[in-house]
């Protein structure tokens, strides 16, 4: 960090930590200074892998000939499956059905089956496309319809959330409607693709440099691959460029790959897929097939539930479990079912195992449930936002407040949320006056909706709930931080070191951040579920809190006087009367022989959960937010644009409200794409033909709303005693993009005068759009 920057921090934390701070890499974003593992200083001799990948989706391997490989110049060592030292799996669940190298059947279309170890990139990559496989063709499939039609085995063991009699109370209903949702997956498309740099050490010791979300995890399967203890790998991540759940599992295989080599070649080796073999080997969002009946009365009240959301998976179960648990814990959206039954069904396919994705199968759930909102909306003639609001959940002591999952619901807000989300977007104005334009419109209509956000935070797997902080104090008041989460360029780092100079009343610029390593702070959960502030926050804080014990009781002593006349105040300490600049006390307690240092660490508290009960508090709080999108198609080619959006969300008392702002613009954008651009697919043999991004198209700066009004919640505090009482902001704010989806199928049903619930599926591109207004021209 030059000098300037370092000036620019110094600012005077007293209360820093709900300030609007620059995320602290900002400039190296966008300088180009910010160090990824491509960006390190190759070691001397370093070798580079590449893999040789699978051209079937399900076939037995009847024969290897990798002779032209292994002869090709530069190639150093080929190796498979058979030459692991440890165990050939990577699976992050212990199911052990994802092998690091296939050896006799290959399960789907660019499965990796040998790696290639050369001098240079170009050299291993080229050599790994000489190999000449033979193969037994196996029947496959690669979609819901596929796996449902051949009987296909799950992947994991389903999830039922049932509460109340929905098998007899669905009879009792006066309306019912039954009918189907195709929701579409969604490819990570991070900036940085995954990469891994392995370099040996003395023994068993290997160092790991990895795009990963989940440090102690890939320290876990190197491990378990090469055959060696934990303590023997180390495991370092600065900074990834994007992430989204992509990297949360699937850094395993490459990083596993790297060690093995390293290992038994002695020299540092790195993986870099490019694009291409990035998006073929790794998973993606799960898409989903909702089979949903709704029975309700003639207000648009809800009386019973029935679904079940099936998944397409992949080949191995990866985390499609607990993905596919979250979307039934969010199929209820911002709704109470008075009677329910939820069922989900994790199927296999023959394609990529589909793994985590912002939201973790949230907001598939939450557009399953809103789909059944507005089939009940169209039913009965009413504003999907009045039926909205008789479903909502109420207050405690209102008998509304129960979820699927039997947790209670004591924190609720989205009442306020979304009245004021009506009255700043002049919602019902708007609408009444896209109402008339339509009528007039030849060709072009007009859509508006109003979506509310209910998301649960935690890990649904309760000992992921916990993380660790290490921090020194130097002799000259600096601050050394380091914790368990990883920095994807969400700003976690950020925010920890607020919390840290807000800890001791300290300029910004006295904290200093150093890499995630598994090191420094041991068994780490991934940086995902929203909780990376949550988590890590409190525990820095945990560590801040011993030192500064330790602090106060050395002043006392010393100078006579009682703990509470020791008081931090911004860049000093003051201690009865007496005022010292902060280093100088720290200067003076090294001098004591005080300890510095401390291990902080935080678990969540409340939480619990029976899988096989389907019953617990799995969530220790929810996040609520609301969108009004309005949206413009045409109606000849099925062309839209989104001509505007308002948004208000809750951060609770946000610790760096620049930062979360960001966070909600990025989350809606992104989740934008995957409802409505991003469109996944395979081929009849089983290719991804969606590989690049020339195939695959993610949304553009043009395709933001034309006018873009974000606003968080300044009245919200979380009711938990989180840090600083604020709440999560990475996943929930993704599913505000369902207010484009509805407002787009608003501007389609206006071809029939809204008498027909357009059932727009997801992603609803221009040619879904389209084909929907033709269908309902016939209406």
């Amino acid at each position: 960090m030059d000098k300037s920057t370092f000036e620019e921090r110094k600012v005077v934390i007293n209360g820093s930590m709900h300030g609007s701070l620059r995320h602290d890499s900002a400039r190296k974003h966008v300088t180009g200074a910010a160090d990824y593992i491509d960006d390190i200083p190759e070691p001397a001799g370093l070798l580079h892998g590449a893999l040789g990948l699978s051209d079937r989706a399900h076939a037995e391997i009847a024969g290897i000939d990798l002779s032209a490989v292994k002869a090709y110049p530069g190639v150093v060592w080929v190796f498979t499956g058979a030459d692991i030292p440890g165990v050939n799996d990577t699976s992050s669940n212990g199911m052990h059905d994802e092998p690091l190298l296939a050896e006799t059947k290959v399960e789907f279309h660019g499965q990796p089956i040998f790696a290639v170890i050369a001098e240079t990139r170009d050299a291993a990559r080229r050599a790994a496309r000489r190999a000449k496989i033979d193969y037994r063709d196996l029947p496959h499939w690669s979609d819901i319809d596929g796996a449902l039609a051949n009987g296909a085995p799950l992947v994991y063991e389903p999830m039922t959330l049932k509460r109340g009699e929905p098998e007899t109370e669905m009879a009792n209903a006066k309306h019912r409607i039954k009918a189907q949702m195709r929701i579409g997956g969604q490819e990570h498309f991070y900036l940085e693709s995954h990469i891994a740099m392995a370099v040996p050490g003395e023994d068993y010791e290997v160092a790991v440099w990895s795009s990963t979300q989940h440090p102690s995890e890939i320290q876990h399967i190197v491990g378990h691959v090469l055959g060696i203890p934990s303590n023997a790998v180390t495991v370092n991540v600065r900074r990834m460029g994007g992430g989204f759940g992509g990297k949360e599992t699937q850094g395993n295989q490459f990083a596993a790959l790297a060690a093995v080599a390293a290992k038994k070649l002695g020299r540092a080796v790195k993986f870099r897929p490019d694009r291409d073999e990035d998006m073929s080997a790794t998973g993606k969002r799960h898409d989903f097939l909702v089979d949903y009946e709704v029975g309700f009365d003639d207000e648009g009240r809800i009386h019973a539930v029935d679904a079940t959301y099936a998944a397409r998976c992949g080949f191995s179960s990866d985390l499609s479990g607990p993905v596919t648990d979250r979307a039934l814990f969010h199929a209820d959206s911002s709704y109470f079912y008075p009677h329910v039954h939820l069922v989900s069904k994790p199927l296999k396919t023959h394609t990529v195992s589909n793994t985590a994705f912002r939201g973790f199968g949230g907001p598939q759930g939450m557009v399953g449930g809103e789909r059944m909102i507005e089939e009940i909306a169209y039913a009965l003639g009413k504003d999907p936002l009045e039926v909205r609001r008789a479903n909502f959940y109420g207050q405690p002591g209102s008998g509304r407040t129960l979820t699927p999952y039997h947790q209670e619901v004591t924190d609720n807000i989205i009442n306020r949320i979304v009245d004021e989300l009506d009255q700043s977007s002049d919602y019902q104005a708007r609408r009444k006056a896209i109402i008339e334009f339509n009528r007039s419109s030849r060709f072009i209509r007009k859509g508006i909706a109003l979506t509310p956000v209910k998301f649960g935070i935690s890990f649904t797997m309760t000992a992921f709930n916990q993380a660790g902080a290490l921090v020194h104090i130097y002799q000259d008041g600096s601050i050394h931080l380091n914790h368990g989460g990883t920095e994807m360029g969400q700003g976690l780092y950020t925010k920890v070191a607020q919390v840290l100079a807000d800890s001791f009343q300290v300029d910004i610029n006295r904290v200093k951040i150093t890499a995630t390593t598994t090191g420094k702070v041991p068994n780490t959960s991934a940086t995902a579920a929203s909780s990376g502030s949550d988590l890590n926050g409190m525990a820095a804080y945990d560590a801040a809190r011993q030192i500064k014990e330790r602090l106060v009781a050395f002043a006392a002593e010393k100078w006579g006087v009682g703990a509470e006349e020791v008081q931090f105040l911004p860049n000093r300490v003051r201690v009865g009367e007496v005022e010292i600049p902060f280093p100088d006390f720290i200067k003076q307690a090294y001098f004591a022989r005080v300890q510095l240092s401390a291990a902080g660490f935080y678990k969540t508290p409340k939480i619990h959960w029976d899988r096989k009960a389907g019953r617990g508090t799995p969530f220790y709080y929810f996040s609520y937010g609301a969108a009004c999108s309005e949206v413009s198609i045409d109606t000849l080619t099925g062309e839209y644009l989104i001509d505007r959006t308002d948004i208000l969300h809750d951060v609770g008392r946000s610790l760096n409200p620049a930062i979360d702002i960001g966070q909600v613009e990025g989350a809606f954008v992104q989740g934008m794409g995957w409802l409505t651009t991003e469109e996944l697919w395979w081929d009849a043999k089983g290719r991804l033909r969606t590989h690049a991004p020339s195939t695959y198209k993610i949304p553009l700066a043009s395709d933001r709303p034309k006018i873009f009004n974000v606003r968080l919640a300044e009245w919200s505090e979380n009711t938990e005693a989180t840090i600083g009482r604020s709440k999560a902001v990475g996943e929930p704010p993704f599913m505000l993009s369902i207010s484009v989806l509805e407002a787009l199928s608003m501007a389609v049903a206006s071809v029939a005068d809204y008498r027909v619930c357009p059932r727009l599926d997801a992603p609803a591109t221009p040619e879904r759009v389209l084909m929907a207004v033709e269908r309902l021209k016939g209406m």
